[in-house]
C-alpha cells in the first residue's frame, strides 16, 4: 500500500502530451481514442493529422463510398506521407487499427467505419495504442470516424465538425461533444496554417444558440440593412 507520502508528492504534475487545434481546449490526448463524427469529419481528421509527425494511417473499408480528394490532402499533407488500407469488413478494419497503433511507428491511426463501434473493440484500441507507446517511436493517436452524430462508447473525447460557409468563406461549427473533464461546447472555425483555429472573436459578433446542438457560441450579425 502507499504511504501518504508517496501520494502526496511535491513534484508538479506532468500534463499528458496532446494535440490541439489552435487553442488548449480544442485538445486530444495523445495514446487515447478519440472520434470525430459529423459531414466534416474527414476534414477535421486531416487537420488534426497535420498537426503531428508522419506516416499516417487511414483504414476504410469496402463499403465506403466516399474516397478523399486528393487536391484537400495536399493542403494538409504530403499525399505520400499517408498509407491508405482498405478492409473487407468493420471488424478487420478494427483488428488492422488495433496492429498499426501496437506497432507505435504511426504517429495517427484513423478507422473509418460505417457504424460506431461496440465499447469491447474501443477498450483493445486503447490498450493497443497504450503498447504503441511504449513499444514505438511516438505516442500514437487513434481517430474513429462515424457518421451521424457518432456514438462509440467508451472514446476519450467526442468532437463534431459541421461546415458553416453561410457564416463566412471556409467557416466551420467544431463542437465537443463528449470529453472526461470537460463539458460540451461549441467554436466557430477557420483554416490555419497547418489545420483549423478558432475564429478570433469580432465586434459584430453576438452570442446566440446554433440550431444544431443548442450550445451557446459567438456568431456574426449581418450588419443593418444588409439581406444578404
Amino acid at each position: 500500500m502507499q504511504t501518504a507520502a508517496a501520494l502526496l508528492s511535491r513534484r508538479p504534475h506532468r500534463p499528458h502530451p496532446q494535440i490541439t487545434l489552435g487553442s488548449a481546449e480544442i485538445a486530444l490526448r495523445l495514446g487515447r481514442v478519440h472520434e470525430l463524427c459529423g459531414s466534416a469529419r474527414r476534414t477535421l481528421a486531416l487537420a488534426v493529422a497535420a498537426q503531428t509527425d508522419t506516416p499516417v494511417v487511414w483504414i476504410t473499408t469496402v463499403t465506403t463510398a466516399e474516397t478523399l480528394c486528393a487536391d484537400a490532402i495536399a493542403e494538409r499533407l504530403e499525399p505520400g506521407d499517408m498509407l491508405f488500407v482498405k478492409a473487407t469488413k468493420s471488424d478487420m478494419a478494427l483488428w488492422a487499427m488495433e496492429e498499426a497503433l501496437r506497432d507505435g511507428q504511426a504517429p495517427v491511426v484513423i478507422g473509418e467505419l460505417p457504424a460506431p463501434p461496440a465499447l469491447v473493440p474501443v477498450r483493445r484500441l486503447h490498450l493497443a495504442a497504450e503498447a504503441g507507446c511504449n513499444a514505438g517511436l511516438c505516442r500514437p493517436l487513434a481517430l474513429l470516424l462515424t457518421p451521424g452524430q457518432g456514438g462509440a462508447p467508451g472514446i476519450e473525447t467526442r468532437w463534431s465538425l459541421e461546415p458553416a460557409h453561410h457564416l463566412g468563406p471556409d467557416r466551420w461549427i467544431l463542437d465537443r461533444l463528449r470529453a472526461r473533464m470537460d463539458p460540451p461546447r461549441q467554436w466557430l472555425m477557420h483554416p490555419a496554417r497547418t489545420g483549423l483555429e478558432p475564429c478570433a472573436p469580432r465586434p459584430e459578433f453576438s452570442t446566440k444558440i446554433l440550431p444544431q446542438t443548442g450550445i451557446s457560441s459567438e456568431i456574426p450579425q449581418t450588419p443593418p440593412g444588409n439581406d444578404t
